[in-house]
């Protein structure tokens, strides 16, 4: 009888630390939504990037991904980022879609430009670049590459 007592207790603890755990971790992280005003960019392609995803100025976190949407005239990506108010961006900024590492998520990148005047709420981002894809890349280097002539020694050797 005692020992189902203490591996009920071991089991407790053990809950009560995976618990605690898992707090500690999230009060830890950014995973909250940025609340600030809201900007559009449009994209030819989005891959990789979710609701929730990270809005960065040189790697910093300065807002999140509202919604994504596709437009049905255009054929066209919209991302619906919220940038945090004390961030201003000018109205020649481009924002990019890179990846967090060979094996991480994506996110918005944002290069602020340097115009005087500044994206009003509800505006949109003209400049943009599409997400690349890994696969491509490897593809393009691996058939780029068994696409060229081989080169010959020079002759006399």
């Amino acid at each position: 009888m005692s020992r189902n007592i203490v591996e009920t207790l071991m089991g407790a603890l053990v809950l009560a630390v995976a618990i605690a755990f898992v707090v500690f971790a999230y009060s830890r992280t950014t995973v909250a939504t940025v609340s600030g005003y809201e900007v559009l960019a449009k994209f030819n392609r989005l891959d990789g990037l979710n609701r929730g995803a990270d809005v960065k100025i040189s790697g910093i976190k300065v807002g999140s991904v509202v919604d994504l949407v596709l437009d049905a005239k255009s054929f066209r990506a919209i991302a619906r980022l919220s940038i945090a108010p004390e961030y201003q961006l000018p109205t020649d900024s481009t924002v990019s879609i890179v990846s967090d590492g060979l094996l991480g998520g994506r996110y918005a990148s944002i290069e602020p430009g340097g115009a005087d005047e500044m994206i009003q709420p509800g505006g949109e981002i003209q400049y943009t670049q599409d997400s690349i894809l890994l696969e491509q890349l490897i593809g393009k280097l691996v058939f780029d590459e068994t696409d060229k002539p081989k080169e010959e020694p020079p002759a006399g050797q």
